[in-house]
């Protein structure tokens, strides 16, 4: 791999919050090697190193989504189970392309990638951000990863076939489910602990699983030095899955100031995900989302802005999510013009930086531009700091996109 070397930059300092002006940026086999005020030199000199200057244009980390589906081409979620795995994966490239342009060098999947998609982006045969993957979500019967209408009784599918959830019911069934993500290389757990949008049959306010059951799937992945994420709404179904251990919470929209509390004392982090309900709301119907279910979503969009604020303001530890399904992929960037409104923008910036590498256990390793750092990337015309609606331009405003030290776009040239 060829060494860079990025001259004139300012770059931007995600934990501190601040711009350092006039930096260098050494990277060797795609890894950051030196950020410096000077012109860093190499064991071979940096006269082997392709040079680029950036021309005083701000250099940010890539950027982290913590709340994706990748596979998720369509909004209709009961329909992707009985499409074939090809096809899924035709889509999953396509959707994977569209997150790498926006600027996202690393995604964490909530349900549908597995260990090959995040295989093939690895070895280079699907250009994306890099994946960390649960497979299938775990839902109980009738749970919200429970895609059968009411007139369904049969499951249908087996672990391979596509889809983003897997019905599992007491103890020995979930353990098993949460043993077969873990040999199948999944990153982390991932559990339906309340009712949501998208699924026909649940209740937005319904508590899903015993907390015996949560409790044997944190057990679950802490034995494999993994953790549970977990998708809630309301505040009882919140506060019952941080009592038996999860790490993060998934949208949160219904919690309370009990949820607050409970979130600072397990150090556990909140992925609000507003842009999927923005999205519904103007788009949903059109999507593909049938009418029934889109009508949730009025339920929830104006709660999750206030669950963001609450949390912001009692210092809760947020990741930047957005959970966006089929065309409405595209809206990805449209988290910052939401959360730019409700929170400084540092703030939203750090939710989609250190904040989302502090969550995938990558600290100093991803969402900084420091050394030792992977070589994501991003260099923009415009000060995020000074207008968040920076990053919602990607068009215009991001002129290089760098992954692990492969440049995927540059409009400098």
């Amino acid at each position: 791999m060829t060494d860079l070397l990025l001259t004139n930059a300012r770059v931007l300092d995600v934990r501190g919050g601040e711009m350092l002006p006039d930096r260098h940026i050494l990277i060797e086999d795609g890894v950051i090697s030196a950020v410096s005020e000077t012109k860093p030199t190499t064991d071979a000199d940096t006269t082997d190193a392709d040079t680029i200057d950036v021309g005083g244009r701000v250099v940010m980390p890539g950027l982290c989504d913590s709340h994706v589906h990748v596979t998720a081409a369509t909004a209709h979620l009961s329909a992707i189970r009985h499409w074939s795995p090809a096809y899924v994966t035709a889509h999953a490239a396509k959707i994977l392309e569209g997150m790498l342009m926006r600027g996202f060098t690393t995604v964490r999947d909530g349900g549908g990638a597995d260990w090959g998609l995040a295989q093939a982006v690895d070895e280079g045969l699907i250009a994306g951000p890099r994946i960390f993957f649960c497979g299938h979500a775990l839902s109980q019967t009738g749970g919200h990863g429970d895609m059968r209408t009411s007139g369904d009784d049969g499951i249908g599918y087996s672990w391979l076939t596509p889809g983003l959830g897997w019905v599992c019911d007491g103890l020995s069934e979930l353990r098993r489910a949460c043993r077969e993500e873990v040999r199948r290389g999944a990153h982390h757990i991932k559990l339906m602990v309340s009712g949501g949008v998208a699924s026909p049959t649940d209740r937005i306010d319904s508590t899903q699983f015993s907390e015996e059951e949560i409790r044997a799937a944190v057990e679950e992945a802490e034995a494999a030095n993994l953790y549970v994420m977990v998708h809630a709404y309301t505040a009882r179904a919140i506060n019952r899955a941080l009592r038996c251990g999860a790490r993060t919470v998934e949208h949160g929209n219904l919690m309370d100031e009990e949820s607050v509390d409970l979130l600072l004392e397990n150090e556990a982090f909140l992925v609000p995900t507003l842009s999927i309900y923005q999205a519904l709301a103007d788009e949903g119907v059109e999507a593909g989302l049938p009418e029934e279910l889109y009508r949730k979503v009025f339920d929830v969009l104006d709660a999750g802005k206030r669950a963001l604020d609450m949390a912001y303001s009692g210092g809760v530890k947020m990741a930047y999510g957005t959970d966006l399904l089929g065309q409405m992929h595209r809206r990805q960037l449209d988290e910052f013009a939401i959360r730019g409104e409700i929170i400084p923008a540092i703030d939203a910036l750090r939710a989609a930086t250190c904040n989302g590498a502090d969550l995938l256990c990558r600290t100093g390793e991803l969402g900084e531009v420091i050394p030792g750092a992977q070589a994501d990337l991003l260099v923009m015309d415009g000060d995020p700091l000074a207008d968040l609606r920076v990053m919602t331009e990607p068009e215009t405003n991001l002129r290089i996109i760098m992954k692990d030290g492969v440049i995927y776009k540059n409009t400098l040239n």
